[in-house]
């Protein structure tokens, strides 16, 4: 597979577990609140890295590419919440949490990049 690919699919896969994660939350209030943005957050980080796939231009490439990184980011956050409230171990997020981190330093490696590539008018 080529290396975009793998990552579509590395995205796919985080989003799938973040699906699960959210199944897995109590049924209360605080935990639906907080499982819908870490639904919205953790599936929209393979959405972007898609769209950005399909850039029409490097401009476009960096400003999806960026979403992505915001998204994985914003993730992160959700699943800190979930624990330092004592609504989900951190012991069954440590996984998730560490991919999240590698997505979130490939997207930042990824925009640094293609910013200092880019080609001035």
């Amino acid at each position: 597979m080529k290396p975009k690919q793998d990552l579509k699919q590395r995205t796919k896969l985080f989003s799938l577990r973040v699906i699960k994660l959210v199944q897995a939350l109590p049924n209360d209030k605080v935990s639906a609140v907080i499982g819908k943005q870490l639904l919205r957050s953790g599936t929209s980080v393979g959405a972007n890295y898609r769209a950005a796939c399909r850039a029409k231009s490097q401009a476009d490439f960096i400003n999806k590419i960026h979403i992505s990184e915001e998204e994985a980011d914003e993730s992160l956050f959700w699943m800190e919440l979930l624990t330092e409230a004592e609504i989900m171990e951190e012991k069954r997020l440590e996984e998730l949490m560490k991919e999240a981190n590698e997505l979130l330093a490939i997207f930042s490696a990824s925009v640094l990049t293609a910013k200092k590539n880019r080609i001035k008018p």
